[in-house]
Protein backbone atom coordinates (compact mmCIF):
# COMPACT_ATOMS: atom_id res chain seq x y z
CA UNK A 1 0.00 0.00 0.00
CA UNK A 2 2.14 2.65 -1.18
CA UNK A 3 -0.32 5.55 -0.25
CA UNK A 4 -0.59 5.06 3.06
CA UNK A 5 2.77 5.67 4.32
CA UNK A 6 2.75 1.73 5.72
CA UNK A 7 5.93 1.09 3.38
CA UNK A 8 8.02 3.47 5.40
CA UNK A 9 11.04 2.49 6.86
CA UNK A 10 10.62 -1.15 5.18
CA UNK A 11 12.98 -2.72 2.40
CA UNK A 12 14.07 1.23 1.13
CA UNK A 13 14.29 3.23 4.33
CA UNK A 14 11.12 4.81 3.37
CA UNK A 15 11.53 5.53 -0.11
CA UNK A 16 8.63 3.85 -1.72
CA UNK A 17 6.19 5.99 0.55
CA UNK A 18 8.29 9.10 -0.46
CA UNK A 19 7.97 8.18 -4.56
CA UNK A 20 4.53 7.38 -3.72
CA UNK A 21 3.72 10.60 -2.98
CA UNK A 22 5.84 11.77 -5.94
CA UNK A 23 3.83 9.86 -8.40
CA UNK A 24 0.15 11.28 -6.93
CA UNK A 25 1.57 14.62 -7.55
CA UNK A 26 1.22 13.45 -11.59
CA UNK A 27 4.51 15.60 -12.41
CA UNK A 28 5.88 12.70 -14.72
CA UNK A 29 3.17 10.36 -13.88
CA UNK A 30 6.02 7.94 -13.93
CA UNK A 31 4.71 4.22 -11.77
CA UNK A 32 6.32 3.88 -8.33
CA UNK A 33 7.73 0.54 -9.06
CA UNK A 34 10.75 2.70 -11.39
CA UNK A 35 11.12 5.21 -9.15
CA UNK A 36 11.83 2.55 -6.75
CA UNK A 37 14.00 0.33 -9.31
CA UNK A 38 16.08 3.55 -9.60
CA UNK A 39 16.37 4.29 -5.82
CA UNK A 40 17.28 0.15 -5.45
CA UNK A 41 19.46 0.41 -8.32
CA UNK A 42 21.57 3.17 -6.38
CA UNK A 43 21.36 1.32 -2.84
CA UNK A 44 22.15 -1.77 -4.53
CA UNK A 45 25.05 -0.42 -6.09
CA UNK A 46 27.52 -0.83 -3.06
CA UNK A 47 29.00 -4.12 -4.25
CA UNK A 48 30.18 -2.02 -7.27
CA UNK A 49 31.22 0.91 -6.29
CA UNK A 50 33.10 -1.14 -3.90
CA UNK A 51 34.99 -2.85 -6.78
CA UNK A 52 35.55 0.45 -8.82
CA UNK A 53 35.54 2.99 -5.91
CA UNK A 54 36.65 1.72 -2.78
CA UNK A 55 33.72 3.60 -1.21
CA UNK A 56 30.29 2.57 -0.34
CA UNK A 57 29.32 5.70 2.08
CA UNK A 58 28.55 7.42 -1.32
CA UNK A 59 25.65 4.79 -2.26
CA UNK A 60 24.27 4.85 1.37
CA UNK A 61 24.01 9.03 1.38
CA UNK A 62 22.09 9.51 -1.62
CA UNK A 63 19.57 7.08 -0.78
CA UNK A 64 19.08 8.96 2.66
CA UNK A 65 19.13 12.40 0.70
CA UNK A 66 16.35 10.61 -1.42
CA UNK A 67 14.69 9.91 1.52
CA UNK A 68 15.01 13.23 3.60
CA UNK A 69 14.84 15.57 0.44
CA UNK A 70 12.67 18.13 -0.75
CA UNK A 71 9.06 17.67 0.27
CA UNK A 72 6.81 15.91 -2.55
CA UNK A 73 4.08 17.86 -4.17
CA UNK A 74 0.92 17.74 -2.26
CA UNK A 75 -1.98 15.89 -4.07
CA UNK A 76 -3.40 18.24 -5.89
CA UNK A 77 -3.21 17.38 -9.39
CA UNK A 78 -0.94 20.48 -9.25
CA UNK A 79 2.62 19.72 -11.38
CA UNK A 80 5.19 20.40 -8.51
CA UNK A 81 7.96 22.90 -9.90
CA UNK A 82 11.30 22.74 -7.72
CA UNK A 83 13.33 26.03 -7.22
CA UNK A 84 16.29 24.22 -8.90
CA UNK A 85 16.85 21.36 -10.68
CA UNK A 86 20.63 20.54 -11.27
CA UNK A 87 22.15 18.09 -13.49
CA UNK A 88 25.46 16.11 -12.32
CA UNK A 89 25.96 15.45 -9.04
CA UNK A 90 29.96 15.74 -9.03
CA UNK A 91 31.60 18.32 -6.79
CA UNK A 92 30.45 21.35 -8.56
CA UNK A 93 26.63 20.21 -8.49
CA UNK A 94 26.90 19.23 -4.84
CA UNK A 95 28.07 22.50 -3.70
CA UNK A 96 25.65 24.51 -5.71
CA UNK A 97 22.62 21.96 -4.60
CA UNK A 98 23.58 22.95 -0.81
CA UNK A 99 24.35 26.48 -0.93
CA UNK A 100 21.46 27.02 -3.52
CA UNK A 101 18.90 24.57 -0.47
CA UNK A 102 19.56 27.00 1.88
CA UNK A 103 19.20 24.66 4.19
CA UNK A 104 15.90 23.78 3.21
CA UNK A 105 14.32 27.07 2.32
CA UNK A 106 14.72 26.23 -1.22
CA UNK A 107 13.57 22.93 -3.16
CA UNK A 108 16.35 21.91 -4.92
CA UNK A 109 16.80 18.61 -6.93
CA UNK A 110 20.14 16.84 -8.13
CA UNK A 111 19.99 14.25 -11.57
CA UNK A 112 22.42 12.60 -11.52
CA UNK A 113 23.30 9.70 -14.35
CA UNK A 114 25.01 7.43 -13.07
CA UNK A 115 24.20 5.53 -9.64
CA UNK A 116 25.86 7.47 -7.22
CA UNK A 117 27.87 10.31 -6.91
CA UNK A 118 30.88 11.91 -7.31
CA UNK A 119 32.52 8.94 -9.13
CA UNK A 120 34.74 11.09 -10.87
CA UNK A 121 36.01 12.55 -7.25
CA UNK A 122 36.79 9.19 -6.31
CA UNK A 123 39.70 8.72 -8.45
CA UNK A 124 41.35 12.15 -8.54
CA UNK A 125 44.83 12.08 -7.87
CA UNK A 126 44.93 8.33 -7.58
CA UNK A 127 41.66 8.28 -5.03
CA UNK A 128 44.26 10.89 -2.79
CA UNK A 129 41.89 13.78 -3.73
CA UNK A 130 44.17 16.45 -4.44
CA UNK A 131 41.52 19.60 -3.10
CA UNK A 132 42.84 22.47 -3.94
CA UNK A 133 46.12 24.59 -3.59
CA UNK A 134 47.63 26.74 -1.12
CA UNK A 135 48.93 29.87 -0.99
CA UNK A 136 47.11 33.52 -1.94
CA UNK A 137 43.82 32.50 -4.29
CA UNK A 138 45.10 35.57 -6.38
CA UNK A 139 47.72 33.23 -7.59
CA UNK A 140 45.85 31.10 -8.77
CA UNK A 141 44.40 33.52 -11.66
CA UNK A 142 47.35 32.74 -14.04
CA UNK A 143 47.20 29.12 -13.52
CA UNK A 144 43.77 28.57 -16.22
CA UNK A 145 45.59 29.48 -19.58
CA UNK A 146 43.76 32.53 -20.53
CA UNK A 147 40.89 32.16 -18.63
CA UNK A 148 41.77 33.10 -15.33
CA UNK A 149 40.47 36.39 -15.22
CA UNK A 150 36.88 35.01 -16.44
CA UNK A 151 37.27 32.95 -12.96
CA UNK A 152 38.56 35.20 -10.67
CA UNK A 153 35.12 36.65 -9.10
CA UNK A 154 34.30 32.91 -8.36
CA UNK A 155 37.26 32.11 -6.66
CA UNK A 156 37.43 35.35 -4.35
CA UNK A 157 34.21 35.10 -3.89
CA UNK A 158 34.57 31.08 -2.55
CA UNK A 159 38.30 30.69 -2.14
CA UNK A 160 41.04 28.21 -1.54
CA UNK A 161 40.63 29.22 2.43
CA UNK A 162 36.96 29.45 2.57
CA UNK A 163 37.28 25.56 0.92
CA UNK A 164 39.04 24.69 3.73
CA UNK A 165 37.39 26.15 6.42
CA UNK A 166 34.12 24.76 5.26
CA UNK A 167 35.78 21.41 5.03
CA UNK A 168 37.33 21.61 8.44
CA UNK A 169 34.08 23.08 10.09
CA UNK A 170 32.77 19.47 9.03
CA UNK A 171 35.44 17.90 10.62
CA UNK A 172 37.67 16.90 7.67
CA UNK A 173 41.53 17.46 7.86
CA UNK A 174 44.07 18.63 5.49
CA UNK A 175 47.10 18.53 4.76
CA UNK A 176 49.48 21.03 2.46
CA UNK A 177 52.67 18.75 0.71
CA UNK A 178 55.34 20.73 -0.01
CA UNK A 179 54.34 21.20 -3.57
CA UNK A 180 51.53 23.48 -2.21
CA UNK A 181 49.22 20.42 -2.97
CA UNK A 182 45.82 20.42 -0.54
CA UNK A 183 44.79 16.68 0.25
CA UNK A 184 42.53 15.42 2.96
CA UNK A 185 45.18 13.95 5.91
CA UNK A 186 43.45 10.59 5.54
CA UNK A 187 44.53 10.78 1.59
CA UNK A 188 41.02 9.52 0.76
CA UNK A 189 38.87 11.20 -2.01
CA UNK A 190 35.96 8.90 -0.39
CA UNK A 191 36.19 11.30 2.85
CA UNK A 192 35.55 14.61 0.63
CA UNK A 193 32.91 13.32 -1.00
CA UNK A 194 31.11 11.85 1.92
CA UNK A 195 31.41 15.56 3.75
CA UNK A 196 30.08 16.70 0.47
CA UNK A 197 26.74 14.66 0.33
CA UNK A 198 26.33 14.91 4.28
CA UNK A 199 26.07 18.50 3.52
CA UNK A 200 23.14 18.25 0.72
CA UNK A 201 21.49 16.05 2.95
CA UNK A 202 21.64 17.78 5.76
CA UNK A 203 20.36 20.86 3.48
CA UNK A 204 17.36 18.78 2.41
CA UNK A 205 18.55 18.43 -0.84
CA UNK A 206 16.70 15.58 -3.36
CA UNK A 207 19.63 13.34 -4.97
CA UNK A 208 17.52 11.20 -7.92
CA UNK A 209 20.44 8.25 -8.87
CA UNK A 210 20.31 6.69 -12.44
CA UNK A 211 18.22 9.32 -14.11
CA UNK A 212 20.25 10.96 -17.20
CA UNK A 213 18.56 14.15 -18.85
CA UNK A 214 17.49 13.29 -22.47
CA UNK A 215 15.92 16.99 -23.00
CA UNK A 216 15.70 20.57 -21.39
CA UNK A 217 13.64 23.53 -22.51
CA UNK A 218 11.63 26.35 -21.68
CA UNK A 219 7.81 26.02 -21.13
CA UNK A 220 5.08 28.68 -20.47
CA UNK A 221 2.48 27.42 -17.68
CA UNK A 222 -0.43 29.42 -16.97
CA UNK A 223 1.46 32.48 -17.57
CA UNK A 224 4.65 31.57 -15.75
CA UNK A 225 7.64 31.02 -17.45
CA UNK A 226 9.61 27.08 -15.91
CA UNK A 227 12.45 24.70 -17.19
CA UNK A 228 11.29 21.03 -18.35
CA UNK A 229 13.58 18.48 -17.75
CA UNK A 230 12.89 15.47 -19.01
CA UNK A 231 14.53 12.52 -18.06
CA UNK A 232 14.57 8.40 -18.49
CA UNK A 233 11.90 8.16 -15.81
CA UNK A 234 10.25 11.21 -15.52
CA UNK A 235 9.52 14.85 -16.32
CA UNK A 236 10.35 17.69 -13.96
CA UNK A 237 9.88 21.28 -14.29
CA UNK A 238 11.95 23.67 -12.41
CA UNK A 239 12.55 27.67 -11.80
CA UNK A 240 15.94 27.49 -11.98
CA UNK A 241 17.90 25.14 -14.18
CA UNK A 242 21.84 23.96 -14.00
CA UNK A 243 24.03 22.21 -15.74
CA UNK A 244 27.11 20.70 -14.33
CA UNK A 245 27.61 17.63 -15.74
CA UNK A 246 31.22 17.76 -16.31
CA UNK A 247 33.55 17.46 -19.59
CA UNK A 248 33.52 14.29 -21.44
CA UNK A 249 37.17 12.46 -20.00
CA UNK A 250 36.46 9.32 -17.90
CA UNK A 251 32.92 8.56 -19.44
CA UNK A 252 33.17 5.70 -17.24
CA UNK A 253 32.76 7.71 -14.38
CA UNK A 254 29.59 9.41 -16.48
CA UNK A 255 31.51 12.64 -18.13
CA UNK A 256 30.06 11.93 -21.35
CA UNK A 257 29.56 15.15 -22.82
CA UNK A 258 26.11 15.31 -22.34
CA UNK A 259 25.99 19.38 -20.83
CA UNK A 260 27.46 20.28 -24.63
CA UNK A 261 24.36 19.39 -26.21
CA UNK A 262 21.87 20.43 -23.17
CA UNK A 263 23.57 24.13 -23.71
CA UNK A 264 23.15 24.27 -27.35
CA UNK A 265 19.54 23.64 -26.58
CA UNK A 266 19.60 26.93 -25.25
CA UNK A 267 21.46 28.65 -27.93
CA UNK A 268 25.00 28.25 -26.48
CA UNK A 269 28.11 28.14 -28.19
CA UNK A 270 30.89 25.05 -27.64
CA UNK A 271 34.18 25.79 -27.82
CA UNK A 272 36.31 22.78 -29.77
CA UNK A 273 36.39 20.56 -27.24
CA UNK A 274 39.68 17.55 -26.37
CA UNK A 275 41.54 16.03 -23.82
CA UNK A 276 43.65 18.31 -21.64
CA UNK A 277 45.66 17.16 -18.61
CA UNK A 278 46.90 14.19 -20.80
CA UNK A 279 50.28 12.91 -21.75
CA UNK A 280 51.87 13.02 -25.32
CA UNK A 281 52.32 9.62 -27.18
CA UNK A 282 55.29 9.98 -28.88
CA UNK A 283 55.92 9.03 -32.58
CA UNK A 284 58.84 6.56 -33.68
CA UNK A 285 59.62 7.03 -29.76
CA UNK A 286 63.13 6.12 -28.66
CA UNK A 287 62.18 5.39 -24.93
CA UNK A 288 59.91 2.78 -24.62
CA UNK A 289 61.91 0.91 -22.73
CA UNK A 290 62.72 3.29 -20.47
CA UNK A 291 59.68 3.86 -18.46
CA UNK A 292 59.46 5.18 -15.15
CA UNK A 293 62.18 7.24 -15.33
CA UNK A 294 62.02 10.79 -14.28
CA UNK A 295 63.35 14.17 -14.67
CA UNK A 296 62.60 17.12 -12.47
CA UNK A 297 61.80 19.94 -13.79
CA UNK A 298 62.84 19.93 -17.37
CA UNK A 299 62.84 22.43 -20.22
CA UNK A 300 59.84 21.69 -22.46
CA UNK A 301 59.39 24.33 -25.95
CA UNK A 302 56.53 23.06 -28.01
CA UNK A 303 56.01 23.68 -31.56
CA UNK A 304 53.49 24.26 -33.78
CA UNK A 305 54.61 24.39 -37.84
CA UNK A 306 57.92 24.51 -36.90
CA UNK A 307 57.10 27.82 -35.00
CA UNK A 308 57.76 28.01 -30.83
CA UNK A 309 54.08 28.71 -29.68
CA UNK A 310 54.81 27.52 -25.93
CA UNK A 311 57.82 26.85 -23.06
CA UNK A 312 57.37 25.92 -19.89
CA UNK A 313 59.04 23.46 -17.07
CA UNK A 314 58.22 21.08 -15.31
CA UNK A 315 58.60 17.19 -14.44
CA UNK A 316 58.80 14.96 -16.92
CA UNK A 317 57.94 11.34 -16.88
CA UNK A 318 59.26 8.82 -19.75
CA UNK A 319 56.07 6.52 -20.20
CA UNK A 320 55.86 2.83 -22.12
CA UNK A 321 54.42 4.69 -25.26
CA UNK A 322 55.61 8.63 -24.50
CA UNK A 323 55.88 11.35 -22.40
CA UNK A 324 53.96 12.66 -19.23
CA UNK A 325 54.61 14.71 -15.94
CA UNK A 326 53.38 17.56 -14.52
CA UNK A 327 55.62 19.87 -17.22
CA UNK A 328 53.72 17.64 -19.93
CA UNK A 329 50.10 18.25 -18.31
CA UNK A 330 51.07 21.62 -18.18
CA UNK A 331 52.07 22.59 -21.82
CA UNK A 332 49.43 20.05 -23.42
CA UNK A 333 46.12 22.52 -23.61
CA UNK A 334 47.97 23.95 -26.37
CA UNK A 335 49.55 20.77 -28.14
CA UNK A 336 47.89 18.73 -31.10
CA UNK A 337 48.79 15.45 -32.85
CA UNK A 338 51.68 16.53 -35.31
CA UNK A 339 52.88 19.15 -33.59
CA UNK A 340 56.70 18.37 -31.49
CA UNK A 341 58.32 19.13 -28.44
CA UNK A 342 61.60 20.03 -27.65
CA UNK A 343 63.31 18.87 -24.38
CA UNK A 344 66.29 19.63 -22.25
CA UNK A 345 66.33 17.10 -19.40
CA UNK A 346 68.62 18.40 -16.71
CA UNK A 347 67.59 20.89 -15.15
CA UNK A 348 68.87 24.72 -15.35
CA UNK A 349 70.98 23.36 -18.55
CA UNK A 350 71.17 24.59 -22.16
CA UNK A 351 73.13 23.08 -24.78
CA UNK A 352 75.94 25.48 -24.74
CA UNK A 353 76.71 24.93 -21.04
CA UNK A 354 76.10 21.33 -21.79
CA UNK A 355 78.63 21.43 -24.88
CA UNK A 356 81.31 23.54 -22.98
CA UNK A 357 81.43 21.40 -19.63
CA UNK A 358 81.40 17.86 -21.48
CA UNK A 359 84.57 19.26 -23.63
CA UNK A 360 85.98 20.61 -20.44
CA UNK A 361 85.54 17.77 -18.48
CA UNK A 362 86.29 14.58 -21.69
CA UNK A 363 89.75 16.87 -21.39
CA UNK A 364 90.60 16.45 -17.75
CA UNK A 365 89.55 12.99 -17.41
CA UNK A 366 90.50 11.51 -20.91
CA UNK A 367 90.65 7.84 -19.21
CA UNK A 368 87.03 8.04 -17.94
CA UNK A 369 84.85 6.32 -19.50
CA UNK A 370 81.97 8.62 -21.36
CA UNK A 371 78.92 7.25 -19.68
CA UNK A 372 80.37 7.93 -16.20
CA UNK A 373 80.85 11.14 -16.40
CA UNK A 374 77.50 11.69 -18.40
CA UNK A 375 75.41 9.92 -15.21
CA UNK A 376 77.05 10.98 -12.50
CA UNK A 377 77.63 7.85 -10.84
CA UNK A 378 80.52 9.19 -9.00
CA UNK A 379 78.58 12.48 -8.62
CA UNK A 380 81.82 14.37 -9.10
CA UNK A 381 83.21 15.39 -12.08
CA UNK A 382 79.68 14.85 -13.67
CA UNK A 383 78.40 17.07 -16.28
CA UNK A 384 75.13 17.86 -14.64
CA UNK A 385 77.15 18.53 -11.19
CA UNK A 386 79.44 20.33 -12.93
CA UNK A 387 76.59 22.97 -14.39
CA UNK A 388 74.32 22.43 -11.53
CA UNK A 389 76.58 21.87 -8.54
CA UNK A 390 75.03 18.63 -7.92
CA UNK A 391 71.63 19.73 -6.92
CA UNK A 392 68.63 17.91 -7.92
CA UNK A 393 69.14 14.93 -10.12
CA UNK A 394 67.06 12.82 -12.49
CA UNK A 395 64.84 9.45 -10.78
CA UNK A 396 66.38 6.71 -11.75
CA UNK A 397 65.11 5.12 -8.34
CA UNK A 398 65.90 1.35 -8.19
CA UNK A 399 66.09 1.40 -11.62
CA UNK A 400 62.23 1.91 -12.00
CA UNK A 401 62.48 5.79 -11.99
CA UNK A 402 60.29 6.25 -8.76
CA UNK A 403 62.78 6.78 -5.78
CA UNK A 404 61.77 9.26 -3.36
CA UNK A 405 59.13 10.28 -5.90
CA UNK A 406 55.86 11.70 -4.76
CA UNK A 407 52.65 10.34 -4.30
CA UNK A 408 51.64 10.40 -7.81
CA UNK A 409 55.10 8.46 -8.60
CA UNK A 410 55.95 11.86 -10.60
CA UNK A 411 57.21 13.90 -8.51
CA UNK A 412 59.72 15.07 -6.07
CA UNK A 413 61.50 12.38 -8.26
CA UNK A 414 64.78 11.33 -7.13
CA UNK A 415 66.35 14.57 -5.74
CA UNK A 416 69.21 12.79 -3.81
CA UNK A 417 69.63 10.50 -6.71
CA UNK A 418 72.50 10.29 -9.61
CA UNK A 419 72.45 13.67 -11.56
CA UNK A 420 71.20 11.52 -15.13
CA UNK A 421 69.87 7.97 -14.93
CA UNK A 422 72.55 5.47 -16.22
CA UNK A 423 70.14 3.46 -18.18
CA UNK A 424 69.37 6.79 -19.87
CA UNK A 425 72.46 7.49 -20.35
CA UNK A 426 73.18 4.15 -22.23
CA UNK A 427 70.34 4.52 -24.25
CA UNK A 428 71.77 8.09 -25.88
CA UNK A 429 74.66 6.23 -26.63
CA UNK A 430 73.48 3.25 -28.09
CA UNK A 431 71.24 5.93 -30.39
CA UNK A 432 74.00 8.01 -31.31
CA UNK A 433 75.78 4.64 -32.49
CA UNK A 434 78.11 4.96 -29.58
CA UNK A 435 80.02 1.67 -27.97
CA UNK A 436 79.13 2.57 -24.08
CA UNK A 437 82.78 1.30 -22.99
CA UNK A 438 84.22 4.56 -25.13
CA UNK A 439 86.61 6.60 -22.88
CA UNK A 440 86.64 10.46 -22.99
CA UNK A 441 89.84 10.17 -24.75
CA UNK A 442 87.87 8.69 -27.78
CA UNK A 443 84.78 11.32 -27.42
CA UNK A 444 84.60 12.98 -31.09
CA UNK A 445 83.37 16.32 -31.54
CA UNK A 446 80.28 14.12 -33.65
CA UNK A 447 80.30 12.82 -30.53
CA UNK A 448 79.26 15.69 -28.52
CA UNK A 449 77.10 17.21 -30.95
CA UNK A 450 74.94 14.21 -30.54
CA UNK A 451 75.26 13.93 -27.04
CA UNK A 452 74.30 17.28 -26.66
CA UNK A 453 70.96 17.18 -28.90
CA UNK A 454 69.96 14.18 -27.10
CA UNK A 455 70.36 15.76 -23.42
CA UNK A 456 69.51 19.57 -24.33
CA UNK A 457 67.54 19.42 -27.42
CA UNK A 458 65.69 15.98 -27.92
CA UNK A 459 63.20 16.45 -29.98
CA UNK A 460 59.96 14.12 -29.64
CA UNK A 461 57.02 14.22 -32.24
CA UNK A 462 53.59 14.22 -30.92
CA UNK A 463 51.68 10.98 -32.10
CA UNK A 464 48.58 11.60 -30.51
CA UNK A 465 47.42 13.03 -27.50
CA UNK A 466 45.68 10.73 -24.02
CA UNK A 467 42.65 10.07 -24.76
CA UNK A 468 39.46 10.57 -22.70
CA UNK A 469 39.90 7.28 -20.87
CA UNK A 470 43.13 8.68 -19.70
CA UNK A 471 43.02 12.81 -19.72
CA UNK A 472 41.80 14.36 -16.29
CA UNK A 473 40.02 17.21 -17.57
CA UNK A 474 38.77 18.43 -20.66
CA UNK A 475 39.56 21.90 -22.87
CA UNK A 476 36.77 23.44 -24.45
CA UNK A 477 32.98 23.58 -23.40
CA UNK A 478 30.60 26.39 -23.29
CA UNK A 479 31.69 29.51 -24.12
CA UNK A 480 32.75 31.72 -21.18
CA UNK A 481 31.30 34.84 -23.51
CA UNK A 482 28.11 33.91 -22.79
CA UNK A 483 28.48 33.12 -19.23
CA UNK A 484 28.00 36.00 -16.44
CA UNK A 485 31.48 35.46 -14.52
CA UNK A 486 29.89 36.44 -11.23
CA UNK A 487 26.73 34.33 -11.21
CA UNK A 488 27.40 31.64 -13.76
CA UNK A 489 24.08 32.95 -15.23
CA UNK A 490 23.46 32.32 -18.86
CA UNK A 491 23.22 35.69 -20.89
CA UNK A 492 21.32 34.14 -23.46
CA UNK A 493 18.70 32.26 -20.95
CA UNK A 494 17.55 33.73 -17.71
CA UNK A 495 17.81 31.08 -15.05
CA UNK A 496 20.00 28.80 -16.52
CA UNK A 497 23.66 28.50 -14.55
CA UNK A 498 26.42 26.62 -15.67
CA UNK A 499 28.86 25.23 -12.79
CA UNK A 500 32.20 23.10 -13.44
CA UNK A 501 34.14 21.83 -16.25
CA UNK A 502 30.88 21.76 -18.78
CA UNK A 503 32.11 25.20 -19.39
CA UNK A 504 35.67 26.26 -21.12
CA UNK A 505 37.62 26.20 -17.94
CA UNK A 506 41.14 24.27 -17.62
CA UNK A 507 43.38 24.30 -15.08
CA UNK A 508 46.76 22.81 -14.43
CA UNK A 509 47.20 20.33 -12.43
CA UNK A 510 47.70 20.80 -8.36
CA UNK A 511 43.96 21.11 -7.65
CA UNK A 512 42.96 24.33 -9.41
CA UNK A 513 40.14 22.02 -11.29
CA UNK A 514 38.61 21.31 -7.97
CA UNK A 515 38.76 24.55 -6.55
CA UNK A 516 36.75 25.65 -10.03
CA UNK A 517 34.53 23.71 -9.42
CA UNK A 518 33.61 24.30 -6.32
CA UNK A 519 33.89 27.73 -6.53
CA UNK A 520 31.54 28.25 -9.92
CA UNK A 521 29.32 25.47 -7.86
CA UNK A 522 29.08 28.17 -4.79
CA UNK A 523 28.68 31.13 -7.05
CA UNK A 524 25.31 29.63 -9.13
CA UNK A 525 24.39 28.23 -5.83
CA UNK A 526 24.49 31.69 -3.97
CA UNK A 527 23.12 33.59 -7.03
CA UNK A 528 19.78 31.16 -7.34
CA UNK A 529 19.37 31.65 -3.31
CA UNK A 530 19.47 35.13 -3.82
CA UNK A 531 16.85 35.42 -6.52
CA UNK A 532 14.92 33.33 -4.56
CA UNK A 533 14.82 35.25 -2.03
CA UNK A 534 13.64 38.31 -3.65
Amino acid sequence: MSENGESCGKGVNGVNCVNSVYDAGGVGGVNSVNRVNSVNCVNGANGVNDVNFGNSVNSVSSVNSVNRGAESPDRSGVPFVWDAVIVGGGPAGLVCAEIAAENGANKVLILEKKSSCGRKLLITGQSQCNITHGGSIRDFFGHYGGNGQFLKASLMGFSNGDLLEKLAECGLSTETDKNGKVFPRSRKAADVLEVLLKNAEDSLVRINCNESVRSAGVVDDGGERFFEIVTNADRYLAKNLVIACGGMTYPATGSEGDGYGLAESFGHTITPVAPALCAFVIGDYPFAGLSGISFPNAKISLYHDNKKVHEGSGDLLFTHKGVSGPGILHISRYAAAGDFIRVSFIEGMTAEKFRESLTRLAAENPKKLVKSVLSGVGAVGSVGAAVSGGGKGAGNGGRDGRENAGHDGRENAGHDATVIPERFVRRVMEIAGMDEEVTCAHLTKENRKRLTEAFCDCKLTIEALGGINEAMVTRGGVSLKEINPKTMESKLCKGLYFAGEVMDIDGDTGGYNLQAAFSTGYAAGAAIDKKLQR
